[in-house]
């Protein structure tokens, strides 16, 4: 019951992270153009590198905390 429960709950935190992501890229992707397909490009590209980070970050963390 419990790790269910906190299965949950860390589902539940990692879904403040997609409008900060979203965020993030546009704004980036809108200081290097001005028309709006270029934008969405250079947003869809900055979210995913984001994305992986995120993922790497996130494997090396369980790897490492698999051991304690």
């Amino acid at each position: 019951m419990l790790p269910s429960l906190l299965a949950a709950w860390y589902t539940h935190q990692m879904w403040f992270a997609v409008p900060l992501i979203v965020a993030i890229s546009l704004v980036y992707g809108a200081t290097r153009d001005e028309a709006m397909v270029p934008i969405l490009h250079h947003a869809l590209h900055t979210g995913l590198w984001i994305i992986g980070f995120m993922a790497v970050i996130f494997a090396v963390l369980f790897v490492v905390s698999w051991s304690l």
